[in-house]
């Protein structure tokens, strides 16, 4: 059970509990604001006397990792990763502060919290609400203090001026950014560009990429200079050299001679006569993709903005879910009858009447805080309309399930069908950020849209199949899941330091599958 602090309660860590491999989730939020959440690492001064322990947004991590920024992940609008026996003795506080980016003040400020997870249980937070504050661009939230051992205090203290003058408090620098000189503006480009190849789906084959077109102007030039040529002889005079017969063409019967002007050609062996020019050609016998009953020869489309605008128009296809494009996600809720549980804020457009009903922690939250005591926070949409998905420009991939079931990282999940069945599963181990990785599987009829960044693999399960926590996006629910500390050099390591993290290991009969995607926080 997790203990509930108000501003100014105190106590050590090891009172909350034996771990020191900590998470650390701050929620804030106002309308039309915007948050930097960030943590300074101060010495016995309570001065930030080194900038490599100022962890915030461009500076994601300390220099031995005991410090890291993992983002908005359960319903958190920020999270971090502390390791408190990892932290050099140079360091005697971590605070953790708010601030605006921009107009605005503390008092708009809805519900909020800062809270620790340890072994993936809650066992602080540290409530407060905007009512606390008046005109403060800043506040400091908690601190973790070493004290004999390390503290940790509910601190709600705001503060005037935002994160350039919090830094000033502490002792830190802001650099003056100098004003870069204007780029030359580049001409304007009339031509649309050219649409990247889509990632495989994993419940689809691709669709096949468009044909690349050829930029004019693209034959060399010959610059020599050019050889006179003499006159061609007279008909009928010495010297008079008949021009060689025409090469048949592919598929054409040699000595078939060209029609007469204004004739149609005559068909290649074996194939049937093309309509004359402006005639409809007979049912059957028209080009593959051109539609029945345009005539031949009709330039498909003409010069301007809707010849340009063709590659990006809506792709129907009949179907409830349609990608659009690698990133954008069209659900036609006119067909399937069931509602779709999607993440809130994932909807950039839809079409018709369309009800959407906001579930925060009364959806999902007694089967997934019951779990993980985290939050997923879901919309349903129903009604008649389509609804478009998307979210931060993540590659999106539709998966169709017949009966059949699959594991997804929650963090992974973007929408599914309200038809499938879903429950939340816990992966423990030490050294995952929390103390346990929570995914969720799902089973039954319908699809889940996943998101991941940048194009996934596919990889057969086998004895030795290892994968960073952080990287994997799906399994098959028939694999087993067992957590493997490995040792690994990244290029980027600190001196002395091993570059040890935490792997997962899969085991499974043939056919089990997991999915990876190039990325890790």
């Amino acid at each position: 059970m997790a203990r509930e602090f108000q501003r100014g309660h105190k106590a050590k860590i090891s009172d909350l509990t034996p771990g020191t491999d900590l998470y650390v989730g701050v929620q804030i939020a106002a309308p039309g604001l915007t948050f930097d959440i960030s943590c300074f690492g101060l010495d016995a001064d309570e001065q930030l006397s080194d900038d490599r322990y100022f962890i915030f947004f461009n500076q994601p991590k300390s220099p031995e990792e005991s410090i890291q920024l993992l983002g908005a992940q359960f319903g958190d609008t920020e999270s971090f990763r502390v390791t408190l026996d990892r932290i050099p003795a140079t360091i005697h506080k971590l605070s953790f502060t708010a601030t605006l980016d921009g107009a605005g003040q503390m008092s708009q400020v809805g519900p909020g919290y800062i809270r620790i997870v340890a072994g993936g249980e809650e066992v602080v937070r540290y409530a407060f609400t905007g009512s606390e504050f008046t005109t403060e661009r800043a506040v400091m939230l908690g601190d973790f203090y070493l004290k004999d051992v390390w503290r940790f205090a509910a601190v709600g203290q705001g503060f005037d001026g935002g994160l350039d003058a919090l830094l000033r408090n502490f002792g830190g620098e802001v650099a003056e950014e100098e004003e870069a000189p204007a780029a030359p503006q580049a001409a304007p480009g009339f031509a649309p560009p050219a649409q990247a190849t889509a990632p495989p789906a994993f419940a689809a084959p691709p669709a096949p990429a468009p044909a690349p077109q050829q930029p004019m102007h693209a034959a060399p030039t010959i610059a020599a200079p050019l050889t006179p040529q003499a006159p061609p002889a007279p008909y009928g005079q010495p010297g008079h050299q008949p021009p060689p017969p025409p090469q048949p063409q592919f598929g054409q019967v040699p000595g078939q001679g060209t029609p007469p002007y204004g004739q149609p050609a005559p068909a290649p062996y074996g194939q049937p006569a093309p309509a004359p020019y402006g005639q409809p050609a007979p049912f059957g016998q028209q080009p593959p993709g051109a539609p029945q009953g345009v005539p031949q020869g009709a330039p498909a489309a003409g010069a301007g903005l809707h010849a340009a605008l063709q590659l990006y128009k809506e792709t129907p296809t009949g179907q409830r879910w349609t990608p659009q494009n690698k990133q954008l996600m069209r659900v036609d809720l006119t067909m399937g009858g069931a509602g779709v549980l999607a993440r809130q804020g994932s909807m950039v457009m839809y079409q018709g009447k369309v009800d959407f009903g906001y579930k925060g922690a009364g959806f999902v939250g007694r089967a997934v805080g019951n779990a993980t005591g985290q939050e997923m926070q879901l919309m349903r949409c129903t009604g008649r309309g389509q609804v478009f998905l998307a979210e931060e420009g993540s590659y999106l991939h539709p998966i169709e399930l017949q009966g059949d079931a699959i594991c997804v990282s929650a963090e992974s999940v973007l929408a599914f069908d309200e038809s499938l069945q879903y429950e939340v599963r816990r992966v423990e181990g030490h050294g995952i950020p929390g103390g346990a990785l929570f995914t969720m599987q799902f089973q039954g009829t319908g699809t889940v849209i996943i998101k991941t960044h940048g194009t996934p693999v596919v990889l057969p399960v086998t004895p030795t199949t290892f994968a960073d926590c952080n990287a994997v996006v799906a399994w098959s629910a028939a694999s087993q899941v067992i957590v493997s500390s490995q040792v690994r050099l990244r290029r980027n390591a600190y001196p002395g330091h091993s570059g040890e993290t935490v792997n997962l290991q899969f085991r499974g009969a043939p056919g089990n599958f997991i999915v990876v995607q190039p990325y890790e926080v």
